[in-house]
């Protein structure tokens, strides 16, 4: 008998879709369902509606007690339908769902692990690299990552609505004409209306010097639904580049893949930004599933990120030994698109920082001792200098 995967279980999803729906009151309606707002309306944030879905173990329970004062819980009725409620070491539900170790703070957590603060000139606006800014649309995601970079504002009220920073911060981008590279993030740009997410483009692509602009997004993955024929034409129209962020093979439903396809038939460039996560994505065969899966709906994996020392983390955080092997397990193994870069988000504000297993061996008058994937060394010689 064929095993079921996420891909091919259409009566156990709708029935579990009835299952949440019946938490609101409500009977299932495709139509409803398939709305990015009635999805927002009716996300999972209690430990009511998570105690009807799931069998929860004593630290989740302990968990959606006590999180929600340091960091909002949220879930989308489409991504909980995903979760295994038998299973607490669920890779989706990891992610998600909060747990007791939550409250354990490791002499390594940081509060703002990147440094983003420090180098915010306006509310808002992080210039770090000389070229390229990062730019805080909003606080708001569709579903809350449990290791979160930003937890210190998301779901804070900590940003302020972007109508109120955004005058400050395009002034400060027609001053510094060094700045090419506009990254859009949050919380999650995505989940602003067609219209104010139009007007916040227009005004940022008037600005001549801005050649580059990218929306950082976990949409696609947490709320296929808000990938829309309209919101694709918008972001086709001001050149959006999106750099998506998917940690699990079990993410790439049928929904996500029709988002996808939207996307990339509609002239957007999709990257992907993964996190190493304990127990989620640490092994060989995880990510490589992960990876070639994301190829199959034409996104590039870019980075794979060491998972940032953010308060309250250390239960989903692996050594950097760990990621080292893992990349050299999948370097000569998968097509190089496959294979992400692995980094560290320099704490304390270094920016990104590429980690491999060491391949150049030795460098000298002209000669290179290099190792390959297989562990095999070879010779390269410069060319010969001419006068």
């Amino acid at each position: 008998m064929k095993q079921n995967t996420v891909l091919d279980k259409p009566l156990i999803a709708r029935s579990r879709r009835e299952e949440i729906c019946l938490l609101f009151g409500e009977s299932y309606d495709r139509e409803r369902w398939n709305d990015w707002r009635w999805q927002m309306r009716h996300r999972l944030t209690k430990l009511e509606h998570f105690q009807h879905l799931l069998r929860l173990t004593p630290a989740e329970q302990q968990g959606l007690l006590i999180a929600p004062e340091k960091f909002a819980v949220a879930v989308t009725p489409y991504f909980a339908s995903l979760l295994d409620p038998e299973d607490p070491l669920c890779p989706l539900r990891l992610q998600v769902i909060p747990r007791s170790e939550e409250m354990v703070v490791d002499t390594t957590d940081m509060a703002d692990p990147c440094g983003e603060d420090r180098d915010s000139p306006v509310p808002g606006l992080v210039h770090r690299y000389p070229d390229r800014v990062l730019l805080l649309a909003l606080d708001a995601c569709a579903a809350y990552c449990r290791y979160c970079t930003r937890s210190r504002l998301v779901s804070q009220g900590e940003i302020d609505p972007i109508t109120r920073r955004l005058d400050a911060i395009l002034a400060y981008l027609e001053k510094h004409t060094e700045v090419r590279d506009v990254l859009i993030s949050g919380g999650d740009p995505l989940l602003m209306s067609d219209e104010p997410l139009n007007n916040l483009l227009e005004r940022i692509r008037a600005i001549p010097h801005i050649e580059f602009v990218r929306i950082g997004s976990r949409v696609p993955s947490f709320l296929p639904q808000r990938i829309t024929p309209e919101l694709v034409a918008m972001l086709r129209k001001h050149r959006v580049w999106l750099s998506l962020h998917f940690c699990h093979a079990q993410e790439l439903t049928p929904e996500v893949a029709q988002a996808c396809d939207l996307l990339a038939d509609g002239g957007i460039p999709l990257g992907s930004q993964s996190v190493l996560l304990k127990n989620v994505n640490d092994s060989e065969q995880a990510l490589k599933d992960l990876f070639q899966g994301l190829l199959k709906l034409r996104v590039r994996p870019y980075y794979l990120y060491q998972c940032d020392p953010v308060v309250g983390t250390k239960h989903l955080r692996t050594s950097v030994q760990k990621g080292i092997e893992l990349i050299s397990k999948l370097r000569g193994h998968t097509t190089g698109y496959a294979v992400p870069t692995y980094v560290i988000d320099a704490p304390g504000g270094g920016g990104k920082v590429p980690i491999q297993a060491e391949t150049l061996l030795a460098y000298e008058n002209g000669v290179a001792q290099v190792r390959n994937w297989e562990g095999k060394t070879f010779t390269y010689i410069d060319p010969t200098e001419q006068d």
